[in-house]
């Protein structure tokens, strides 16, 4: 097997998997996590005793994942399933998500954290329209690997041919929604082939197996790249003076997430959508003032943290401490590319609540631009539609009852980042990211 090299055998990898209904992607993470050697015994016990009882001449290692009563009962994944598990070389959490089309928003969920997305394909069907919108959502929240895993290779008498058709068939879809970094894999998550260890059906293939090539993939750190960003920290909560000590009696400070950047005493900040200036004097968490500290040095993306500001400037739940330097313009009007969740369709004019970090405003749908056309997959030419509905990808421009600091989701992903909320139920309708 493939030695990871030294900049990623610490390094933890998410992977999120994709495919169609019954492509075999359950199989291929049950054979995975068995063939990686992460499952327990008394967890292998039990699909052994389910897969006899279903009448399998041994075990079903797609139960592995289907890990609710119900998916094993009806044979079918209907949530994301979380599993962790790890080799020499590499730290692994994988999210299973569900193949049916009206799951795809489980998808988008399993995604949005992801560093790579396996996306499996039946060797027998090619490509299909859910593929496509599997692909789509990779791109859409910008995931940075593709491992395509032509599953069933065995059924296509292990097809050279086959896989070379599928692989290029890929490629161009991956081509057009704009994702760089693509790899295709022949597999049988059944056999095992090509999963952990390559095999010897396909001696036409000269690439890596499933595992070997998560164990060399670059990993995005989330957190690295969220400190490279400029300073952003949505406030949560206001604590104000209290009584007691007396070092608490003024204190005042504005509670929140650092979702990028690194911030430090003496930096300026800017409160949005105020838009008032203030110098940073402090940063608290409860072990620093437990402590006795002062001030922390600095704090950065994601830690939780209380910033001190030097005046007695308005500052609420919902606002945005940014740096003051490139900080973004607030807007009343926002265009947007939505994957929609809801079983609720949306139409222009309707009215929806907008959650950008912790501030929620009221929102008006101005416009439907039009849906992502799944057979062309191209980006600039948009499907004409009046409505959009459940797992539909769309293009919309909103018109805001309050201004919010939102930046481009192609520059910064956590502030370019937000939801659209049912105002009549709460609940979530859409996820939306910000155009540049």
């Amino acid at each position: 097997m493939a030695t990871a090299s030294l900049d990623t055998t610490a390094t933890l990898l998410r992977i999120a998997t994709a495919g169609s209904v019954d492509d075999g992607k359950s199989t291929l993470v049950g054979r995975l996590l068995f063939d990686s050697k992460s499952v327990l015994s008394d967890q292998l016990d039990a699909v052994e005793r389910v897969s006899r009882d279903r009448g399998h001449d041994g075990a079903d290692l797609a139960l592995l994942t289907d890990g609710l009563r119900a998916e094993r009962e009806q044979g079918i994944t209907i949530d994301v399933a979380y599993r962790y598990f790890a080799t020499a070389n590499r730290s692994f959490v994988l999210a299973d998500c569900p193949g049916h089309v009206q799951y795809t928003r489980n998808t988008v969920t399993g995604a949005s954290t992801a560093d790579v997305v396996v996306l499996l394909v039946d060797a027998r069907k090619g490509l299909l329209e859910q593929t496509r919108r599997h692909l789509a959502v990779a791109a859409l929240l910008r995931v940075p690997h593709v491992v395509v895993a032509v599953n069933k290779i065995d059924l296509v008498d292990w097809s050279k041919e086959r896989f070379e058709d599928i692989a290029a068939d890929l490629r161009a879809a991956a081509a057009a929604l704009g994702v760089a970094d693509v790899h295709a894999i022949p597999v049988s998550a059944l056999l095992g082939d090509n999963i952990v260890d390559r095999s010897v059906n396909t001696p036409w293939y000269g690439g890596p197996s499933v595992l070997e090539l998560l164990e060399e993939l670059p990993s995005a750190d989330a957190d690295a790249a969220a400190a490279a960003e400029p300073f952003r920290l949505a406030v949560q909560h206001v604590v104000r003076p209290q009584s007691g000590e007396d070092r608490f009696r003024d204190y005042r400070g504005y509670a929140g997430q650092v979702a990028s950047g690194v911030v430090r005493p003496g930096d300026e900040v800017v409160v949005l959508p105020k838009g008032t200036r203030t110098t940073v004097v402090g940063i608290d968490t409860a072990d620093s003032l437990a402590a006795g500290l002062d001030t922390l040095p600095q704090a950065f993306a994601p830690q939780s943290v209380t910033v001190r500001l030097a005046d007695d400037v308005d500052v609420a739940h919902g606002d945005l401490l940014a740096a003051a330097e490139g900080a973004p313009v607030p807007t009343q009007d926002v265009v947007a590319t939505v994957a929609w969740l809801s079983e609720k369709p949306v139409a222009a004019r309707q009215l929806v609540l907008l959650k950008h970090g912790t501030r929620t405003v009221k929102a008006q749908v101005r416009e439907i631009a039009g849906r992502l056309d799944l057979d062309t997959l191209d980006r600039h030419e948009l499907e004409s539609a009046d409505t959009l509905a459940l797992n539909d990808l769309g293009r919309v421009t909103l018109r805001l009852a309050a201004p919010v600091p939102v930046e481009p989701y192609a520059r910064a992903r956590r502030t370019g980042a937000f939801l659209l909320v049912d105002p009549d139920d709460g609940g979530t309708l859409a996820a939306g990211m910000v155009d540049g």
